[in-house]
């Protein structure tokens, strides 16, 4: 048994013990929320029951016969009229009941590619009544074609498509579907690897491409599409490794949800894949991680894995979104350096990305390098959404990234709320009226803040709030063995020297400061300036920025 496959065998245990004592509802089924969770926690709970090799402290056979009661409630909602505008569509979450609650696009997408997935390496192991169900459940997915639809935006729910098409189309001898399944993932192929994914860092959208194409991979038996596919995953297995910090999506994000900041949760394919972190106790994101899997190739490893002391500067043009750019070649920009202890960077532009939940900067830390939260960042909470688990960030700042240092201004209409919040990682830090100086694990970090600030330490956080309309941020990482060629002792050294640094708050919000290494930088906050970035008195040079 190789590591990869140790790390799935521990992930299903794992999932397979919180299923075997999570109580039926009595409706039926073990979650309520979303009907996702009862396929997946049943998938693995089955799984330890049929299979030695997986470490379960439970009667297997109760835990069999649990999941297959389970899986006969879950299949039995799936709308099978095919005179129904949902047929082969199951309701998101069941609420008042299963069979009220109405039906939904999303489960099947996924799920239903996972379905046959489960269906075919399980089927010596159903009973005849769950075989009988599978069958007929995956035969209404197939006669529904909800996946028949042409790839245009080049995202998430389109490659969902495209692997159904394929693994609908094996299963039941559909060459034409076949076909079509190939070209899309011709094209979604092409698009991605000459222009980049819109769906930058976007969470948990990234995991369904990797999880879609996995389980196509996985299942085609045709070679030159299963080429394809490798290097459709090729691709995205790059993609992760050079976001990748111990366990942390570094960077910006088009889409984030409460369990992807500021914690990085949805980590259970990083860990089968990199497994340089403890596997968390809490897995909001179960999915198929301890099912499916493709090695990734030598050199991601190496990028993901062995991240030295000489950082790297990653610059990226980003495909804005179909319908979002005026011109082909409009892109927005994306920078982060990387160091063996933390990252540091975002999104040059503010764009208002799905549901407002793009996350515009950060520093991000390597997850076992913290108690708590792993990343630091600020922003100006949007007034549609200003609830508070630290997302939807409104337009109104201006930011400069330059290797260890962003700056970030705030000019806040009178009609916004006036305040900007941010989150901190614990650690030890040290107050002053102009800011707050940290250590944690191996890195120090410098925060100063132009408006009066308020600090509430959390149980897993710090929770930063500064009123003002015109506020800004600076903020300067640095690591324990850079810090020590600057004679620095320990934080409060640090804080001492650091507030001898202050930056300079001018007028029209002209923010100007100088690092550690000595680099002069301004950022302008007035929308009216030309140029609103100047590094050594250069203006930013978006010509290095570059697809991949």
């Amino acid at each position: 048994m190789t590591t990869i496959q140790q790390r799935q065998v521990e992930i299903i245990a794992s999932i397979a013990a919180a299923a075997y004592i999570q109580p039926i509802l009595s409706n039926g089924f073990l979650f309520e929320g979303d009907v996702r969770d009862n396929f997946y926690y049943a998938s693995y709970l089955f799984a330890a029951s049929v299979d030695a090799a997986i470490p379960f402290e439970g009667n297997r056979k109760e835990a069999k016969d649990k999941a297959e009661r389970v899986f006969l409630n879950l299949l039995g909602i799936q709308d099978q009229d095919p005179a129904s505008s949902t047929y082969g569509h199951w309701p998101l979450n069941l609420r008042p009941t299963p069979q009220e609650a109405s039906k939904n696009t999303l489960p099947v997408e996924l799920m239903g590619s996972l379905m046959v997935y489960f269906a075919q390496r399980y089927q010596g192991q159903l009973s005849e009544a769950l075989r009988t169900a599978f069958d007929n459940t995956l035969r209404h997915i197939y006669q529904s074609n909800f996946y028949r639809k042409a790839v245009t935006n080049y995202g998430h729910h389109e490659a969902k498509y495209t692997a159904a098409k394929l693994i609908l189309g094996q299963r039941y001898g559909d060459a034409d579907l076949i076909k079509d399944g190939h070209e899309s993932l011709r094209i979604t192929l092409e698009r991605v690897t000459s222009k980049g994914m819109t769906e930058y860092g976007g969470l948990p959208w990234f995991w369904h491409w990797v999880q879609a194409f996995t389980c196509a991979w996985q299942l085609t038996q045709d070679e030159e599409i299963r080429s394809d596919l490798a290097q459709m995953l090729d691709y995205l297995w790059n993609e992760r490794a050079t976001y990748y910090l111990g366990g942390a999506w570094v960077g910006p994000h088009a889409r984030i949800w409460p369990h992807d900041m500021p914690r990085d949760t949805n980590v259970l394919h990083d860990y089968v894949q990199f497994g340089d972190f403890k596997l968390p106790a809490p897995m909001p994101r179960t999915e198929y991680a301890g099912f499916l899997v493709y090695e990734a190739p030598t050199h991601c490893l190496e990028t993901a894995l062995q991240r030295r002391s000489t950082p790297v500067e990653i610059k990226r043009q980003v495909p804005k979104q179909i319908g979002q750019a005026e011109h082909e070649q409009d892109h927005l920009h994306s920078y982060v350096y990387i160091t063996e202890n933390y990252a540091i960077g975002g999104m040059w532009e503010r764009i208002r990305e799905f549901d407002n939940e793009q996350h515009r900067w950060d520093v991000a830390f390597p997850l076992d390098h913290l108690e708590g939260v792993n990343h630091a960042y600020f922003f100006h909470p949007d007034l549609e959404k200003p609830e508070g688990d630290l997302r939807h960030q409104s337009e109104y700042t201006e930011v400069l990234f330059h290797r260890h240092v962003i700056m970030a201004t705030y000019d806040i209409p009178e009609n916004q709320p006036g305040y900007i919040k941010g989150c901190l990682p614990l650690g030890e830090w040290v107050e002053s009226p102009t800011g707050l100086f940290g250590r944690f694990a191996n890195v120090y970090l410098a925060v100063f803040i132009q408006q009066p600030y308020k600090r509430e330490i959390l149980e897993d956080r710090c929770f930063v709030t500064s009123q003002g309309r015109k506020n800004a941020v600076v903020v300067e990482c640095i690591d324990l063995a850079e810090a020590e060629s600057h004679g620095i002792r320990d934080v409060h050294h640090f804080a001492d020297l650091m507030l001898a640094k202050q930056p300079h708050f001018g007028e029209n919000n002209i923010l100007s400061y100088t690092s550690l290494t000595n680099d002069t930088l301004l950022v302008s906050g007035d929308p009216t300036k030309e140029i609103t970035s100047l590094v050594n008195g250069e203006a930013v040079d978006f010509t290095s920025y570059t697809v991949a």
